[in-house]
């Protein structure tokens, strides 16, 4: 592993081989067995262990984090916070996790929503171990023993926690990790038949190919995949707010989320105020070392992944840089602003994942609409209007997962998250995720 910043090599790892994935998966297998038979006070509180482990390790995690992804300490250390307050929630749905009785003629009809088993969690770069943990304190809400892969460039924070989890007073093997590329270590859990449900967390065109793998054991799954999330900006909005909320908005984790609003859609009235306060927030943007309290923008995450941003913006003519990068080694990319581009060019349309942002002006709501709707991608957006029925109208029509209005927030514990279209399905967060973490069984008694 390259820290980003420095580019200096960090650690290095083997990669698990097909014999220890299949152990971990037998051993996970056991462990789940021996939790899902557990009181569910004892479940209850073994989650809020983690929590107030991880709180206690906050520090320690949200180094690794920032060492590892180059993402300024100030957000890493919030994104662990988040790792402890999703354990903290999910325990308290322990015994939440309901059936019901259906009215039939001859009898009595209940449901039971039962434990999966054994699910692999596969988490992207970009935000390691906050992902992995809304999808592993759900699972192991419902019963489940959960085996982790983080992606191969950055496992630290991940591993860490594995190593943490080895201490407290838990079936053993319950949450374990594997390290390793997707192509390989990443197959071998997509196409085990002991993996009951892969939740993955990635590109577009890695989770079509994850579906793919996990078809022959028909494997549930969840896919919160690619994005390229549109802000639509009506003139009748609360226009100095907006602004000076877009920048982060967009760039924040220097633009590698997928819920990053890079479509910027302004009601061609406002449009040149609009750019014109926007290009002077961003340059506010302080860039620089990950450790820096005072840092808001860090480094892309990887060389190859900065090659892949560079190459979105090499035919781009006239695009506005806000702001400078420090000067020497590290994969640094200032904000970039594209004004008005060609609706139909890649950078309108693709999702680029760096400091990157596109700003188009609409005409009216019906042209904001389709314009929004316009990618083949639909995880989230925004909506910035002072009119709650014009909010009201744009939200159902806006072909999106989740939807914020006079906000640039995407993501809540207690709230379901997840895309329509290419961005994926399923749903990560609050109870809807407990249904994609269990089975549901019918009986029937006949009186």
């Amino acid at each position: 592993m390259v820290n980003p910043a420095t580019e200096e090599v960090i650690d290095e790892y083997l990669s698990t081989d097909a014999s220890s994935v299949d152990a971990a998966l037998r051993n996970a297998a056991l462990g789940q067995r021996e939790w899902a038979s557990l009181r569910l006070s004892d479940r209850r509180d073994g989650l809020r262990a983690i929590a107030d482990m991880v709180t206690e390790h906050i520090d320690e995690l949200a180094s690794l984090e920032s060492l590892d992804v180059g993402k300024p300490i100030s957000r890493a250390r919030n994104e662990i916070a988040s790792v402890a307050q999703a354990f903290h929630y999910y325990s308290g749905m322990v015994d939440k996790i309901c059936g019901s009785t259906i009215p039939v003629d001859g009898g009595i009809d209940m449901t039971f929503r039962e434990p999966l088993g054994v699910v692999a969690v596969i988490a992207p770069w970009n935000f390691p171990l906050a992902v992995a943990s809304w999808n592993a304190a759900a699972a192991l809400a419902a019963g489940n023993a959960v085996v982790v892969k983080p992606a191969e460039d950055t496992p630290l924070s991940t591993r860490r926690f594995a190593e943490l989890m080895a201490t407290q007073n838990l079936p053993e093997h319950l949450v374990q990790v594997v390290l390793g590329p997707g192509p390989t270590v990443g197959e071998m859990l997509t196409s085990h038949p002991l993996v009951r449900k892969i939740s993955f967390t990635g590109s577009t065109k890695t989770g079509k190919a994850v579906m793919r793998s996990a078809a022959d054991t028909m494997k549930r799954l969840t896919l919160e995949l690619g994005g390229k999330s549109a802000s639509i900006i009506f003139a009748d909005s609360d226009l100095e707010r907006a602004i000076a909320e877009a920048p982060m908005g967009v760039f924040d984790n220097t633009g590698q989320d997928c819920c990053a609003r890079s479509r910027i859609l302004v009601e061609r009235t406002v449009f040149t105020d609009f750019v014109d306060g926007f290009i002077a927030a961003t340059a506010e943007l302080r860039i620089g070392a990950p450790a820096d309290e005072m840092t808001e923008l860090g480094p892309l995450a990887s060389r190859l992944h900065h090659e892949r941003v560079q190459a979105f913006l090499d035919p781009v003519e006239g695009a506005v840089v806000a702001g400078e990068i420090p000067d020497g080694p590290g994969f640094w990319m200032a904000p970039h602003i594209v004004i008005e581009p060609d609706r139909r060019s890649a950078i309108v349309n693709e999702e680029v994942f760096g400091p990157v942002a596109v700003v188009l002006p609409f005409d009216d709501e019906e042209d904001a609409i389709e314009l929004a709707n316009s990618t083949i991608y639909g995880l989230s957006g925004s909506i910035w209007t002072s009119n709650l029925g014009r909010a009201l109208r744009v939200a159902q029509r806006v072909e999106s997962g989740t939807l914020s209005v006079n906000s640039n927030t995407s993501v809540r514990l207690q709230t379901p998250f997840g895309g329509f279209k290419e961005s994926g399905f399923g749903r990560e967060l609050g109870m809807a995720a407990i249904d994609g973490y269990t089975e549901l069984k019918n009986v029937f008694i006949a009186t």
